[in-house]
C-alpha cells in the first residue's frame, strides 16, 4: 500500500479551509442575529405603548384534561 503524502496534505488543507469557512459563517450569522434582536424584549413599554398580554390567575379551564388543552391550543392558535 502506497501512502501519498501530497494527497493527505491536500485533504488536510481542504478540511482546514472548510472548518475556517464554517466558523466564519457561524460568526457572521451570530453577529447578524445579535444586530437584529432587540436588546431587552421584555422591558416595560413606555410612551403610548401598552402591554398586550396580562395573565389572569382566575382563568381556569373547565377541566385540565389533555383533550381540553389540545382544543384550546387549536382554538387560540398558540
Amino acid at each position: 500500500m502506497i501512502i501519498s503524502v501530497r494527497k493527505w496534505l491536500d485533504r488536510l488543507k481542504f478540511i482546514a479551509v472548510f472548518l475556517i469557512c464554517t466558523y466564519a459563517v457561524v460568526q457572521i450569522f451570530n453577529t447578524v442575529t445579535d444586530w437584529i434582536a432587540p436588546v431587552d424584549k421584555y422591558r416595560i413599554p413606555h410612551g403610548r405603548a401598552v402591554k398586550v398580554f396580562q395573565s389572569d390567575p382566575d382563568l381556569q379551564l373547565e377541566s385540565d384534561s389533555i383533550t381540553s388543552r389540545i382544543r384550546l391550543f387549536y382554538w387560540l392558535g398558540e
